[in-house]
């Protein structure tokens, strides 16, 4: 049977989620169903939770049955692109290990890191941490890079997540503004991590991150910088700036932003602004549910006490 030969109700629906099987198969398992389903039953690091794996041994059979490749059929035009690109981007990673005597050990550290099939990668990591300062540009080049966000690249999109961690353990403060801006990229868990990170690198991230929060008009980045100092909420000078900024109007009229704030104050210490605080709290003329979170932060005062 030829391509040309092929009648549509010979042939069962492929749908969008079947092309990106197809397009996986082809880049990371080197076209082969076989492979692909060895993976997947083993449950490997890159498996794509919307990748069905009945669906995966369907699609087997199929092609199979047909003595023809599916990705041939179905692959054509921007979808084709992508899986050149992405087979490319493995051929450049592999041809690193080629190369003798380079002048640098940082190429094939962050090529260890995107190819790893440990979960945890803890090597990878300890090798990375351990060049500490000068390896920070590639990881944040690393981190930056839009096609290692990408589950068709190699790494599976979760490479970025292992260079927050090497940036968080080695807690440079270059990496500042390319973990900020990869907050609210990903899913709630690498916003964690980014955060931890940015924690981690202490007084430089919390200035910066003030700044944010303080600038107007007010955008995401103020929610995001909000988010993020929770993380310093034990820090007092960022719980009373936090407070201080909730009693502005135009913050008080931000749908989300004062929930944040509030989280952010729980490290007031001093009495006075505490007194403002519960009277605030207390005041009908504040929104319903802002005085429900407050009261809230304020139970955790008196366990403190």
């Amino acid at each position: 049977m030829t391509k040309e030969s092929l009648h549509p109700e010979e042939f069962p629906l492929i749908d969008s989620v079947d092309q990106e099987i197809l397009k996986h198969r082809d880049v990371h398992f080197g076209g082969l169903f076989s492979i692909m389903l060895d993976y997947y039953r083993k449950e490997g690091r890159g498996i794509q939770p919307e990748f069905n794996l009945s669906r995966i041994e369907e699609l087997a059979e199929i092609e199979d049955k047909m003595k023809l490749n599916l990705a041939g059929l179905f692959l054509q035009g921007n979808d084709a692109i992508q899986v050149a690109e992405a087979r490319h981007a493995y051929k450049a990673l592999k041809d690193i290990y080629e190369i003798k005597q380079s002048k640098s050990i940082y190429p094939q550290l962050i090529a260890d890191l995107i190819l790893t099939e440990d979960e945890a990668a803890e090597a990878e990591i300890e090798a990375i941490v351990k060049e500490k300062a000068g390896i920070v540009p590639s990881l944040i080049e690393l981190l930056k890079s839009e096609k290692f966000h990408d589950p068709l690249f190699p790494g599976y999109g979760l490479t970025p997540q292992l260079a927050v961690i090497c940036l968080e353990k080695i807690g440079d403060k270059r990496a500042i503004i390319s973990l900020f801006e990869t907050l609210g990229e990903g899913d709630f868990f690498s916003d964690e991590q980014v955060i931890k990170a940015l924690h981690a690198i202490g007084e430089h991230a919390r200035d910066f991150l003030l700044r944010v929060l303080a600038a107007r008009p007010l955008t995401q980045d103020n929610e995001k910088a909000a988010i993020a100092l929770i993380a310093f909420k034990d820090d007092e000078s960022v719980a009373e700036y936090c407070f201080d900024l909730l009693q502005q109007p135009d913050i008080q009229a931000d749908p989300c932003l004062p929930t944040y704030l509030v989280l952010a104050s729980v490290g007031l210490k001093d009495n006075t602004k505490r007194e403002a605080f519960k009277a605030m709290a207390s005041d009908p003329k504040q929104p319903r549910l802002l005085r429900e979170d407050m009261k809230v932060l304020m139970k955790s005062w008196d366990i403190d006490e």
